[in-house]
């Protein structure tokens, strides 16, 4: 390395290894060694993460301006039991248009030799194939870029960096009349209104549900246009509700806005959201077109308000519409299962909707639960346990399980159908008597449903189609299938445990203590009593824990966030940045386990061995 070169902790990279294979290569298989000479960023995500899609929208910006010397390598890492299909991946990396190479790792080996412990991580590879980096969550693009500048003019300057095309290889459109739909509304026409979420559309079908009346935005492209029927764009939109006026809110995901389409003029508007992705730290109240959402992913229409699932940030809001105002209504920013007051509660990612006049049902997909808020504000779970319990299961709801639903639909008789998405099955929750039954089963990745007269048009979002469904009077009797993450439980020691968030903060930053302490940390475990000491609230990164011996295993949850500034005391207004993530760690005590649990933040943990 030369002199003038900066000094950093380097790992030789593990080989990339993936049982599913490569994509987007044109069937090419891959090693470390066909990528030498150029700076790689391993992005290790699953199809279900709101953070994963996040940074995929950040990288897609790094790689338009490096595209001859950074490759981004996507490695998929399942959590769930579907996400471990490899058509699951094929279509995942469709839908949500990745546009570089994927490693498909369902047994998650590449995932364990890299040592990481949180969906979305990035990874950096130096163009002599060491490790330089890592960072997990959101929000790190800005201070990668900045180390590749960095590694480009090292490695020009050695004479090791190699510049040229890519190995992305674009995979060969289909044509279909939708293309991964996410979720449908009925109009008071009859017909119905889907949002074809992969072709950036709205589609208005005649009441056969096939039949195309008109597509609403350009398609294809990814915009934010307000204009007629033609001339509008979305991105990646999701969820439909019908307002008292006849017009449709529309959840326009990647846009991070919700928009008004009204079916009279065609014509499309922006109701709330400035299309930046609110970050923490920013407004949750004020004037609709000034406060920044996070990927809203479905609305609904009561008690005077659209309701907003925003997925992004594990919370529900509100958007008044004759205020002109959004705000948050319930959720804290952390991820998990918590019922409660509405401003105590945790949510994970919630992602479906559905309005009766005394409840607002909710599918929160990350806890494969069916939850609930009455009308004094008070979240209730009606199936559903925690973030790592998932499978099919009918009976009772305290034992019944579900597996990443993303849609609700109230029924008249009092109960839901659930969209269990990952499942491919339509499920139903009656509440007079705490049963959940399947409706029906051999649905592809079921996103929605709508009640049209006594049938369900259901969104089978990869199969790109509407399924019709006249509600069954006895339900279909499955196998119980119940599964845990495939993630390996961290053996740790029982007793004292050091927990170290690590944090360095990006080259040209520093930690940013105008206005008080810059980081936090947040701990509490499932069972509470697996935590004797530790657990709470605190503003420095490392801990000592005591875990409870009695307890064989359960799972650390841990919130951690630490603010960086510009360092140049000439600028009296630095570009600061916030890093967060949450982890969800299982753990098992053990003889001989780790007295140590390192979470990388950003950088290198430079006490590994």
């Amino acid at each position: 390395m030369s002199d003038s070169a900066p000094r950093r902790v380097r790992v030789r990279a593990p080989e990339l290894v993936g049982k599913g294979g490569w994509l987007n290569t044109g069937e090419k298989q891959y090693t470390l060694a066909d990528l030498r000479g150029r700076i790689v960023v391993l992005d290790f995500w699953t199809l279900c993460c709101i953070n994963c899609l996040h940074v995929l929208d950040e990288l897609r910006e790094l790689e338009r301006k490096h595209p001859d010397t950074v490759v981004v390598i996507g490695v998929h890492s399942p959590k769930f039991v579907h996400e471990a299909e490899h058509g699951a991946v094929v279509d995942a990396v469709e839908r949500y248009g990745v546009e570089h190479p994927v490693l498909d790792d369902p047994e998650l080996a590449t995932w364990k030799q890299y040592a990481v412990r949180a969906w979305p991580t990035l990874v950096v590879v130096d163009p002599e194939g060491y490790v330089v980096a890592q960072h997990a969550g959101e929000g790190h693009v800005h201070a990668i870029e900045r180390l590749v500048r960095e590694l480009e003019a090292e490695h020009e300057a050695k004479g090791t960096l190699r510049r040229g095309d890519g190995p992305y290889v674009a995979p060969e459109p289909e044509a279909t009349v939708l293309r991964f739909p996410g979720k449908a509304v009925l109009l008071p026409s009859g017909n119905l209104l889907v949002s074809d979420t992969t072709r950036h559309q709205l589609v208005e079908l005649a009441p056969d549900g096939e039949t195309v009346v008109r597509r609403i935005g350009q398609g294809d492209h990814r915009g934010t246009t307000d204009s007629t029927s033609v001339r509008s764009r979305f991105n990646e939109p999701q969820g439909l509700a019908l307002l008292p006026d006849g017009s449709v809110v529309v959840a326009d995901t990647v846009n991070h806005t919700l928009r008004r389409f009204d079916p009279e003029s065609g014509r499309t508007t922006t109701l709330a959201g400035t299309g930046h992705q609110w970050m923490q730290g920013d407004d949750t109240s004020g004037p609709a077109r000034e406060i920044n959402l996070s990927s809203p992913w479905d609305v609904a229409w009561w008690r005077g308000k659209v309701w907003i699932a925003m997925a992004g940030i594990h919370q529900l809001w509100t958007y008044d519409p004759e205020e002109g105002t959004v705000a948050v209504a319930a959720g804290t920013t952390n991820e998990g299962l918590v019922d409660g007051p509405a401003a105590e509660a945790w949510f994970a990612q919630p992602s479906g909707l559905a309005a009766t006049p005394e409840r607002l049902w909710i599918a929160d997909s990350e806890t494969s639960a069916l939850r609930w808020m009455d009308p004094d504000g008070t979240v209730h779970t009606a199936v559903g346990t925690g973030l790592f319990d998932f499978g099919h299961r009918d009976g009772p709801a305290e034992q019944a399980l579900l597996q990443h639903p993303l849609g609700v639909t109230a029924l008249p008789d009092g109960s839901v159908a659930i969209s269990d998405t990952y499942n491919h099955a339509l499920r139903r929750y009656d509440p007079a008597t705490g049963e959940v039954t399947t409706l029906a089963t051999d649905l592809r990745e079921p996103s929605g449903a709508v009640l049209v007269g006594d049938d369900l048009v259901v969104v089978e979002s990869a199969r790109h189609r509407l399924t019709r469904l006249r509600l069954p009077e006895e339900a279909v009797r499955v196998e119980s299938v119940a599964h845990r993450t495939q993630r390996a439980a961290t053996e740790v020691a029982p007793g004292r445990l050091r927990l170290d968030v690590v944090f360095q903060a990006p080259p040209g930053q520093k930690l940013d203590t105008r206005y008080g302490p810059s980081t936090r940390l947040l701990i509490s475990s499932t069972p509470p009593e697996l935590l004797v000491e530790g657990e709470g609230a605190g503003t420095e990164l490392s801990r000592t824990l005591s875990l409870d011996p009695a307890v064989v295993e359960g799972v650390l949850h841990v919130s951690a966030m630490a603010a960086s500034c510009d360092d140049d005391p000439a600028n009296e207004y630095p570009a600061c940045h916030v890093h967060q993530q949450d982890w969800g760690v299982p753990v098992r005590l053990a003889e001989g386990g780790a007295d140590r649990l390192p979470l990388v933040l950003a950088g290198m943990d430079v006490q590994a061995p």
